[in-house]
């Protein structure tokens, strides 16, 4: 059974982490495997929105300790170099929403390239965990990017330090993610926001990716004169047209990401 599974379905593409024997924490063979499927999304006209998440209890539980240690460990330089680095980097230039489900624990690296979605939400009965100082490690995969900016650095920082359990529900309060849902409706409602986002204008939502993008290093003018750029291009899409002949029309727009 593949390690990382793909299904598209209403525009959506499904990428489910699939090792649930070992909570899906990562190893080469899965981490190059997810790369391939991110890159085979961004390349496919059919898929319009990605849908990250994982099969069974769990969504993540980082790295997987056994091909760091033993007779010829990998090293860190290389695992992050070669499976992480290249997984986030993805995700956040891929020109298309992604949508991160957290069906169960999320911890390590697993945390991490959650929070680098464009929307993360989670089911109630999920954690989140840096536990990276619980074997002596910093926080990698962009923890320490993505984190601070989302619920503030004092607050990044205790939960780097002490490794707390944050729940879905705190999760929600503080910033770290959208929302979360009841278990009993977490699939349908989470597969329900991709599907919508699929039929949006997906021309728009990858400006709007490579606008938030600049934001995190941009200055108010720089930010500003990047919006005039790609707001250009936005009134130049297809989708745009539509959306203002359905409004003017008093009908239901058809986007179609062009």
């Amino acid at each position: 059974m593949s390690s990382v599974l793909l299904k598209i379905k209403n525009n959506v593409g499904h990428i489910t982490l699939n090792r649930p024997e070992k909570f899906h924490s990562f190893n080469r063979e899965m981490a190059l495997l997810l790369q391939d499927i991110l890159d085979e999304c961004a390349t496919n006209n059919e898929v319009r929105c990605i849908y990250l998440t994982g099969s069974g209890k769990a969504f993540c539980a980082g790295q997987d300790l056994g091909e760091v240690t033993g007779d010829n460990p990998a090293t860190f330089d290389k695992i992050l170099a070669e499976h992480y680095n290249p997984i986030i980097t993805r995700i956040r230039n891929i020109p298309k929403p992604v949508v991160c489900a957290v069906n169960g624990v999320a911890a390590g690296a697993g945390v991490n390239i959650a929070l680098c979605c464009d929307i993360v939400l989670a089911n109630e009965s999920a954690s989140f965990i840096q536990a990276f100082s619980k074997i002596g490690l910093i926080p990698d995969c962009g923890g320490t990017y993505f984190l601070p900016r989302l619920i503030g650095l004092q607050k990044a920082t205790a939960l780097m330090m002490l490794g707390d359990k944050v729940s879905a529900m705190e999760a929600e309060r503080i910033g770290m993610i959208y929302k979360y849902f009841p278990a009993e409706i977490f699939s349908e409602e989470t597969i329900k926001i991709a599907e919508t986002l699929a039929q949006m204008p997906t021309k728009a939502f990858a400006l709007t990716k490579q606008a938030l993008n600049h934001s995190l290093h941009n200055n108010l003018e720089q930010q500003l004169h990047f919006e005039d750029k790609l707001q250009f291009k936005a009134a130049h899409t297809e989708d745009y047209k539509e959306g203002v002949s359905a409004f003017i029309e008093k009908r239901i727009p058809t986007f179609k990401g062009a």
